[in-house]
């Protein structure tokens, strides 16, 4: 092991207790979290209003306390971002997380706390380097400098001593001064505002440095990396950056670019950890190699709840705590957090794959899925689906949406997807069987709605010409950081979107 490996390891060793106590005790070290953010807040505006003060149990908690989503917040927020204090948290609260993914062209502005900064998302960061040494101890990650490619910030519109901007952007703004010399590129660059001009100053300026680590949503890097490849004629990301060793990502599923990063980046020693960094918080990190699962992180200031998708919408939905919940099914996750975020639903969904350890994985948005004819589809179905497809037909995928095609008199409903390859399948009608017939495997509603198309009819399957994402994107003012183009949509908005720029 490298002599700085060992001095990262000796500093780590208490960190990595830590994480194992509360793998074999994530019930007790839940209830200190939520306990401790209840003792924090309890002078605060909504802390009075519910009386934290005498709150002695969960139940009470969950009994008191409401369920909210952003728009049940915004009011409280907006008077935070207008300098406010007291409201939600006791801090002075001067960062907003602008989030990203939504369809929405009102934008959400998630309060990040110093305590939110420090102890979760920060945290989160150093655990990841803390699993990576302890999984590689003869990496030689350190030599070198990581490139994060985030988003941008501005000053907000209420007060000029405050910022929103992109979750990346924010934590690059905040770092110490010491971790600007072990990154790249510097920091004016990695907030530019313009995605085209940051892609071609961070191609210039990082060429000729030692980078072994990136940090970033799949999909960005992969225009990165093919703008510098193109820029400086090479063949390969390790023409460039022989030493690359890690890339850390998150945002979007993996595995449909996996085989792409395999051929721009031919090495063995080339690792990959995926970790599940929102706006709102730092939640988990794969801390095993050999499986897509991630390990939730419990003892970040944050205190989880989880609603079985069938409660969903009810009025007082059935909340569970971490030592309720059962594996393979569907939660959707709700927050309390030292950002000021109480029983907060962020429209994400998880299943279980493990407990004691707790290991998820995420399954898909409460908002974004189809459920036109009853068929339950998630997007933990449809990437399983498109990189079965692409293997069977030897196609590579830039990105994809897909929406229902409500039923007519004349015609049944089916499914419509727009799909953008890298590569296009040899053989486009076996994609789409496999596809089709993947979905099915898959998810039982669907095929129950498929079986002798007496619902649903076989699936429209449409090629994207070039840019068409990125194209979406740029008109929705999206373009870089962690956005995306939602890839199931319960109506119609976003397709036809597509469809329409897809003529063009």
């Amino acid at each position: 092991m490298p002599i700085l490996n060992s001095i990262i390891s000796l500093v780590n060793h208490r960190r990595l207790t830590q994480i194992d106590e509360f793998k074999s005790r994530p019930a007790d070290v839940q209830r200190n979290q939520l306990f401790d953010l209840l003792e924090k807040a309890e002078h605060t505006a909504i802390g009075k209003e519910f009386n934290f003060n005498t709150i002695k149990a969960i139940s009470e908690f969950q009994k008191r306390v409401p369920i909210r989503n952003y728009e049940s917040l915004e009011s409280e927020i907006n008077r935070v971002r207008k300098g406010e204090k007291n409201i939600l948290w006791g801090e002075d609260i001067k960062w907003f997380a602008k989030s990203s993914g939504t369809t929405s062209s009102k934008s959400k502005y998630i309060p990040v706390s110093k305590s939110s900064l420090e102890e979760c998302h920060y945290k989160g960061g150093k655990d990841v380097l803390a699993i990576y040494n302890q999984l590689y101890p003869e990496n030689e990650m350190f030599k070198g400098k990581g490139l994060t490619l985030g988003g941008s910030q501005q000053l907000n519109q209420f007060r000029n001593d405050s910022f929103d901007g992109d979750l990346s952007a924010i934590l690059i703004g905040n770092l110490p001064f010491w971790v600007n010399l072990i990154r790249t590129p510097e920091q004016s660059i990695a907030l530019m505002n313009k995605w085209e001009e940051k892609l071609v100053k961070i191609t210039e300026t990082t060429i000729n440095e030692n980078v072994t680590s990136l940090t970033g949503v799949p999909s960005w890097f992969l225009v990165l990396i093919k703008h510098m490849l193109e820029v400086t004629g090479k063949d390969n990301l390790l023409d460039i950056w022989p030493n690359l060793e890690l890339f850390i990502h998150g945002g979007i599923n993996f595995a449909p670019y996996r085989e792409q990063y395999k051929k721009l980046i031919p090495s063995s020693k080339m690792h990959y950890l995926e970790t599940y960094n929102a706006s709102e918080g730092f939640f988990a990190i794969q801390d095993d190699p050999t499986s897509s699962s991630m390990l939730l992180m419990l003892d970040y200031g944050i205190f989880y709840e989880f609603i079985p998708m069938s409660e969903l919408e009810k009025e007082n939905p059935l909340a569970l705590t971490i030592d309720e919940v059962e594996l393979n099914t569907n939660y959707a996750i709700i927050i309390t957090t030292n950002g000021g975020l109480w029983r907060y639903r962020i429209g994400d969904t998880v299943q279980f794959t493990s407990k004691y350890p707790h290991k998820i994985i995420i399954s898909g948005r409460t908002k974004h899925f189809i459920n036109a004819f009853g068929e339950e589809l998630i997007i933990e179905n449809s990437d399983t689906a498109i990189q079965h497809a692409c293997q069977q037909s030897n196609a590579v995928i830039k990105d994809y949406s897909a929406a229902p095609m409500y039923m007519s008199t004349e015609d049944k409903g089916k499914h419509q997807w727009i799909i953008e390859f890298e590569k296009e399948p040899d053989n486009f009608e076996l994609f789409s069987q496999s596809l089709d017939q993947k979905l099915q495997d898959v998810n039982s509603d669907y095929e129950a709605k498929r079986y002798n198309d007496i619902t649903l009819d076989f699936p429209l399957i449409q090629k994207g010409r070039s840019n068409l994402f990125i194209d979406w994107l740029k008109l929705h003012d999206k373009l870089g950081g962690q956005n995306k183009v939602p890839r199931l949509s319960n109506n119609r908005k976003i397709i036809e979107e597509l469809e329409t720029l897809n003529n063009k």
